[in-house]
């Protein structure tokens, strides 16, 4: 029997489940139908009842652009030496804001900003892979904490998304999902971009919606491939709809590794900071006071301990490094020029007026990923010293597919200018400083105006909800919300010297601490390994002080016990405890969508696994099984793949033979079997056996029968494949071959009922290479 619900009834069963802590549709009447209904239609009258949100008539479009991995001082709108003119014209035409902060890194960054929540508050306290099970790091943005996207559709909006995502659990990021925390979960009507924390910018992994998109041949940037899908997301839209408004969250690839890019924009740099990165910073802060970006007396912090200064290199040093440089600057000049593709097809359409463009240039400082001589791909940062900069100075690739560039140290500092530190250090403003632009002419009046009001990510949302008027729903999608953290700025766009609103902000990340107290900040650096207790305190004055040179800790030491405290409130409020550093991205189930699973099965025909959706290999050891069905005895190709750029494993048939190919290095060695390939139902498994340290052994068999075996040593252990876009294939080997006596993809001619992956044995992982 059907059971009905009353309005009443349904209400009762509303309170107790969100008293429970469930949470469930809130049902409310049907809205009453004002026509008349008849027995015929010429005896009624029709009534229009609106299901849908409409957003008010004349609102405006909103863009939000986030830059990756992005220093203070890195480009030119706040003084920094790479050009960005298109982003540049629109903090000529709108406002800078100088004090605003992030979280310090990725993920966080990004929860915080969709939310308007803090990270801890919203479960992302440290990087998706990072995942652990408690309140503030289990990955799970709640759904009674809405994203933008979420207020803005139930505000009548249409919602893109478009590159980074990095805020859902990495189990959930394959092609099983589940997809409710994918950015088409979380309130975008359409999505385009990759999911995890970085890729390769000519082979990017794509996504749109839930579809797994083809690999690129790499005649595209990732940059052209986002600028276009998000103008033919808002020509659909307007096309269809020219009234409603739409919301567009472009988060950029760049300026996160690898530092890729056509070799014409790395050109126009060419000796443009052949005076070092010393020389950089001095004429930056030059710059930044001339512009009104920072105080007048501004003075620039010592170096770094991490930091050479450029005058300690030799000139084979100074100019391997420059190159680095020069790299990284037309990699972020050109992510400028495909911004300005967006905002010159709004200006053409004349739809720049009516659109509000928030633009925040990093999600974090610049990052010190590069260490003190940079990164270009696994071959050259091998190398001794003396080698590897020789290497550097002759490598002819460098911005293309065959490198996974990230600058060194003292470029990081550079990009860093005013501040000291980098990416990670929450405890610092080099690790959290970073400007935002806000350009909307139809509502800002002091075109290219300062603004130095203290703000942080989370108000970019409450900012936006300010300028539409917007007032979020109670419910959203059937869960009750929970309040807001963050603060609008909105305020200081008619009064330049308004006080700020947001007078406390915590910041950690990996145990390293700061608390922001009203001009206030007590800063807690952590080593990583360390308890937290033994992290030693520091106080500034950030009023007198802006960029942490002055250690206030015995003059004030009540000041920092008062600060103390309020961090210890904020942490019990927002779910921060307990603390942990980045030992818990050795993890495996935050690696991989396959978690901590001992056994995969993977079927014929799956898509070319990569990224997180590719399982492990490094320093474990494992067995992979084929299962197929052998009809003449003739077939030939790749049953399972690994890798193929430098490194790699294939098992493949040929020449009625069964192979182990294993490169490294781009030097392979093989296993033939002793035996033929016999008909019928073929079982054909490799052992990779690891013992951690001095090397292992390989093993074949068929129909569990060993028909070879090879010894290797550690240094010829590497698997994984060089090019971030080299991952698992079934039946294929697409990409790089891992074998010279076949041609990619080489198809398997037989039939494969499934390859199955047992781990016997794992050993600690190595830290990701990018975060």
């Amino acid at each position: 029997m059907e059971k009905i619900l009353t309005s009443k009834s349904i209400g009762i069963l509303s309170s107790a489940l969100l008293v429970s802590g469930t949470s469930v549709a809130q049902y409310s009447p049907q809205q009453s139908f004002t026509g008349k209904t008849g027995k015929t239609l010429e005896e009624s009258i029709p009534a229009k009842i609106e299901y849908n949100p409409k957003a008010v008539a004349g609102s405006p479009n909103v863009v939000w652009i986030l830059i990756d991995d992005a220093g203070f001082g890195a480009t030119t709108p706040f003084g920094g030496l790479i050009e960005t003119p298109n982003i540049e014209r629109l903090a000529n035409n709108g406002l800078r804001f100088t004090n605003f902060h992030t979280t310090g890194i990725s993920s966080p960054t990004r929860a915080a900003l969709l939310t308007g929540r803090n990270h801890h508050s919203v479960h992302i306290g440290l990087l998706t892979p990072a995942v652990i099970d408690f309140p503030g790091y289990d990955t799970r943005m709640p759904f009674e904490k809405a994203t933008v996207a979420e207020i803005l559709r139930d505000n009548g909006y249409n919602t893109f998304a478009l590159g980074k995502w990095h805020v859902a659990p990495v189990i959930d990021n394959g092609p099983a999902g589940p997809f409710n925390r994918w950015p088409t979960g979380r309130g975008f009507d359409n999505y385009f971009g990759f999911l995890p924390g970085a890729t390769d910018q000519w082979h990017p992994e794509l996504w749109e919606d839930q579809t797994k998109q083809p690999q690129t041949a790499g005649d595209k940037h990732l940059n052209e491939l986002l600028a276009d899908k998000a103008i033919k997301y808002i020509a659909n839209q307007k096309s269809g709809n020219p009234e409603k408004p739409f919301f567009l969250y472009l988060a950029t690839g760049a300026t996160h590794s690898p530092h890729q890019v056509a070799r014409e924009w790395i050109d126009k740099y060419k000796g443009k900071f052949d005076e070092g990165w010393d020389v950089y910073r001095e004429k930056v802060i030059k710059r930044q006071k001339e512009m009104g970006i920072v105080p007048s007396n501004a003075v620039l912090p010592e170096h770094n301990t991490d930091v050479k200064p450029w005058k300690s290199l030799s000139s084979r040093e100074q100019k391997a490094m420059v190159r680095f440089m020069e790299t990284y600057a037309g990699f972020y000049s050109y992510t400028d020029y495909e911004i300005g593709r967006i905002v010159d097809y709004l200006d053409n359409i004349d739809l720049l007026d009516n659109t509000v463009f928030i633009v925040i240039l990093g999600d974090n400082g610049a990052s010190r990923g590069g260490g003190q001589t940079g990164n270009i791909n696994p071959a050259i940062n091998r190398l001794n010293k003396d080698e590897k900069i020789e290497a550097i100075l002759q490598a002819d690739n460098l911005g293309t597919d065959g490198t996974r560039m990230d600058y060194p140290v003292g470029w990081a500092q550079a990009a860093n200018t005013p501040f000291r530190w980098y990416k990670a250090s929450a405890n610092s403003e080099g690790g959290t400083r970073n400007p935002v632009i806000i350009h909307y002419p139809n509502g800002i009046k002091d075109k290219g105006g300062i603004r130095h009001q203290y703000g942080h990510v989370i108000d970019i949302l409450p900012t936006t909800l300010d300028i539409l008027g917007i007032q979020p729903r109670e419910v959203i999608n059937g869960y009750r919300q929970q309040p807001i953290e963050g603060v609008s700025v909105a305020h200081s766009f008619e009064q330049p010297d308004a006080p700020s609103k947001h007078l406390v902000q915590y910041f950690e990340i990996a145990s390293g601490r700061a608390i922001y107290y009203d001009g206030w900040k007590a800063t807690a650096p952590h080593r990583q390994g360390n308890h937290p207790e033994k992290d030693v305190w520091e106080l500034y004055n950030l009023k007198e002080d802006f960029n942490e040179r002055i250690n206030l800790v015995k003059k004030y030491p009540e000041k920092l016990k008062e600060l103390q405290d309020v961090f210890d409130r904020e942490a019990k409020k927002y779910n921060i405890y307990p603390l942990k550093d980045f030992s818990v991205a050795r993890m495996p189930e935050g690696r991989t969508i396959y978690g901590n699973t001992p056994d995969i099965t993977l079927y014929p025909g799956v898509d070319h696994l990569w990224g997180v959706n590719s399982p492990l290999y490094e320093r474990k050891s494992f067995v992979v099984t084929a299962q197929t069905e052998i009809v003449t005895g003739k077939e030939a190709g790749v049953l399972f793949a690994i890798g193929g750029d430098q490194n790699g494993i294939s098992l493949f048939i040929k020449d009625g033979k069964l192979h182990l190919a294993h490169k490294n290095k781009d030097v392979v060695n093989y296993i033939v079997a002793t035996e033929e390939i016999p008909v019928g139902k073929v079982s054909f498994r490799f052992d990779y056996e690891f013992d951690g340290s001095s090397g292992g052994r390989e093993r074949l068999f068929i129909n569990d029968k060993e028909v070879g075996v090879r010894d290797f040593g550690v240094n010829d252990a590497r698997i994984t494949g060089a090019s971030g876009f080299d991952g698992t294939d079934v039946g294929r080997d697409l990409n790089h071959p891992v074998s010279d006596k076949y041609a990619s993809p080489f198809p398997f001619t037989g039939k494969i009922k499934n390859v199955k992956i047992h781990y016997t044995k794992l050993y600690n992982d190595d830290l990701p290479e990018r975060i």
